[in-house]
């Protein structure tokens, strides 16, 4: 857990923000793709509260900021399931 204090900006640099990706995709998937980076901590696409079908994107949490970099460096414009990955460091909701 990540406690702020008033004024810290501080972010989990681990956890990457994942998107465009396809409807087809799911947590297992990413977890198997990510893996290739290092060691992924957890894996979840985002689904729609009423239908259950992915909004085409997810966050993939790495076991260390090294591996998360890792990660963007090497899925950022990657083509998986033929459409090109957007990955970022997560930013928290405003």
């Amino acid at each position: 857990m990540i406690f702020f204090s008033e004024g810290d900006v501080r972010m989990n640099s681990n956890k990457l923000y994942v998107g465009n990706l396809s409807y087809r995709a799911d947590d297992d998937g990413l977890t198997q793709l990510f893996s290739q980076a290092g060691s992924v901590t957890s894996a979840k696409i985002i689904v729609d509260k009423l239908s259950g079908k992915s909004k085409g994107f997810g966050f993939v949490e790495m076991a260390s900021a090294e591996e998360a970099e890792k990660a963007k460096e090497m899925f950022h414009n990657y083509s998986f399931m033929e459409r090109p990955l957007i990955v970022n460091e997560a930013k928290p909701m405003e």
